[in-house]
């Protein structure tokens, strides 16, 4: 029987191979991207490890092992290389994330190992729009300036809790996930409308490179929700984002979740390829 071609992790020598791949599918590895476009591939400027598969000039596919398991254009072959490197090294991350048949692809190489996952999202549409929006934008939605992070923090904790299922409070108290937040506030990338104290709507980007941004966190504050306010809300986002971030904006949305679909629909955006998760 074959064996199945290894892993490697990558290093300042690949970069710009690695760069070259991640170009081909920007929108579907913005993740990645964006951490490469930040941190090189420096292991503890990333805070995780990339592997790659692929000889020395001939790479074919990327996952980022930190935090999170990330496949990125992996085929059979890498899928089984990938999970056969997290194999030895044992479950290091709270998720894999990413184009659903690699990530399923490993899930269902790993969950003998690491099995049960609290919860698996099979199908999640990714979305992209690099068009103005379709849909007028809400011009209350802004950017949340770093003294708010009190009025946000809230709802932040509420769509967490909503989206994952936990509380990001559980554990250190919420240290951590406040000062994530706090870096996006910093970083110019939360949005909110803000009446009174009180927090309408919110999302921010997360990743991004010079070419796409990722939307995430897109919350509605549950008396106003089926009233159209996360269409004209995320359509303000993609306004601000597109003029000051990157020019294509996307997002991902788990299946099951229709009425967010039909308003990012309304929005614009358009279904460019289908995420997984796996949660643990």
């Amino acid at each position: 029987m074959a064996r199945t071609p290894a892993s490697r992790v990558l290093g300042a020598q690949d970069l710009e191979e690695v760069r070259a791949l991640l170009a081909r599918n920007p929108v579907e590895d913005v993740f990645i991207g964006s951490r490469v476009e930040s941190c090189g591939l420096d292991p503890w400027r990333l805070g995780a490890e990339i592997w790659g598969f692929g000889e020395r000039g001939e790479l074919t596919s990327l996952c980022y092992a930190g935090a999170n398991l990330v496949p990125a254009q992996a085929g059979a072959e890498a899928v089984h290389a990938f999970a056969e490197r997290a194999r030895r090294q044992g479950r290091r991350c709270s998720s894999i994330v990413g184009s659903a048949q690699a990530a399923l692809g490993l899930w269902t190489l790993l969950e003998p190992m690491w099995g049960p996952a609290r919860e698996v999202r099979p199908s999640q549409p990714l979305m992209a729009i690099d068009d103005a929006p379709d849909v007028e934008a809400d011009p209350q939605v802004r950017r949340v300036l770093p003294h708010e992070i009190d009025v946000l923090l809230p709802a932040c904790v509420a769509m967490f809790t909503e989206e994952v299922g936990v509380s990001p409070l559980a554990g250190d108290g919420g240290s951590l996930y406040r000062a994530r937040v706090e870096e996006i506030i910093a970083l110019g990338r939360a949005f909110a409308r803000i009446e009174g104290g009180a927090v309408l709507f919110k999302a921010e980007i997360g990743a991004a490179t010079r070419d796409v941004c990722q939307v995430q966190g897109v919350w509605v504050h549950p008396s106003l929700r089926g009233r159209g306010v996360g269409a004209t809300g995320t359509a303000a986002v993609v306004e601000q984002a597109q003029a000051s971030i990157a020019p294509v904006v996307s997002l991902y949305v788990n299946d099951y979740n229709v009425a967010a679909r039909r308003a990012y629909e309304r929005v614009g955006f358009r279904q460019v390829g289908t995420f997984a998760s796996v949660l643990f």
